[in-house]
């Protein structure tokens, strides 16, 4: 049986740049306004279709350098189309941030939005590499989501999934052990606390500030966050089914979502924190 379109977009991440609207593209912008001065150099770790650095770019016309690291070669085909018109201020590099490589500068910015979960348990060696990557007087600017968690480590997005694996008939009671059976970290495991966060970023850098605000998720359909879902969190979650029911599953959690939405009023809501690091 051919995929469907909706496992083809988890499948290649499209279609972000409408999905991000929903939630990321705010994180996007509450960075760039914590940038001062006129900057000559960023990096984005985690740049995706290259959203922020275009807002950057456009933002700082000093900026001769703005170099984008991200894993899928998907996302930094459309961040290449998107960036082409500001030719040589711009370079992408296809990165794990995990294991990021070394580039031969220090940047006066480096940022992250909505990045950090999925290098669980490694976060610690981006801020190594961020550390050494940094000009004496830079920052790096980040943000971490921090959804409520259950005694099984569930949260945020993975309710909408356990919603949809009840719908789709795994016994409420069972999910977290469908999580563990394939390998799938709950997303709110993933993110640790902020003091837990703040132990692991404190070797390398200093908090020099830490804002916080509330990132409420609404849809107007449950479409919408179907097509959200796939194009911010990919196969991920649709690992815990069968390949012939993912289909089924997108549309459970699409529908899980417009179901929380009427209730609601929202799909989602959860503290997200803007850190601002900076040399020790």
């Amino acid at each position: 049986m051919s995929p469907s379109a909706v496992e083809i977009q988890a499948r290649t991440l499209a279609g972000y740049a409408d999905a991000s609207r929903l939630r990321q593209v705010q994180d996007r912008d509450w960075v760039l306004d914590r940038i001062t001065g006129a900057p000559e150099s960023l990096i984005d770790l985690g740049s995706g279709i290259g959203q922020l650095l275009q807002a950057a770019l456009e933002r700082f016309p000093t900026l001769r350098r703005a170099v984008g690291l991200e894993r899928s070669e998907h996302r930094l085909a459309e961040a290449a189309d998107r960036l082409r018109p500001y030719g040589e201020r711009v370079a992408l590099h296809r990165a794990d941030l995990t294991a990021p490589e070394p580039l031969p500068f220090r940047a006066e910015v480096i940022t992250q939005t909505s990045v950090l979960h999925w290098l669980h348990p490694d976060e610690e060696r981006v801020f190594a590499w961020a550390a050494a990557h940094l000009t004496p007087d830079g920052s790096f600017l980040l943000t971490t989501y921090h959804p409520a968690r259950d005694e099984h480590g569930l949260g945020g997005e993975d309710e909408l999934v356990r919603d949809a694996l009840v719908a789709l008939g795994t016994p409420r009671q069972e999910v977290p052990a469908v999580f563990a059976r394939h390998g799938v970290l709950p997303i709110a495991t993933r993110t640790r606390t902020a003091e837990d966060l703040a132990a692991v970023i404190g070797p390398h850098l200093r908090v020099a500030g830490r804002l916080e605000r509330e990132a409420v998720v609404t849809v107007d359909s449950a479409e919408r966050y179907e097509h959200f879902h796939a194009a911010t969190f990919g196969d991920y979650y649709s690992r815990l089914v069968p390949e012939e029911r993912r289909a089924e599953f997108f549309r459970a959690v699409g529908e899980s979502a417009w179901r929380r939405q009427r209730e609601r009023g929202h799909v989602s809501s959860m503290p997200v924190l803007l850190w601002t690091l900076t040399s020790r």
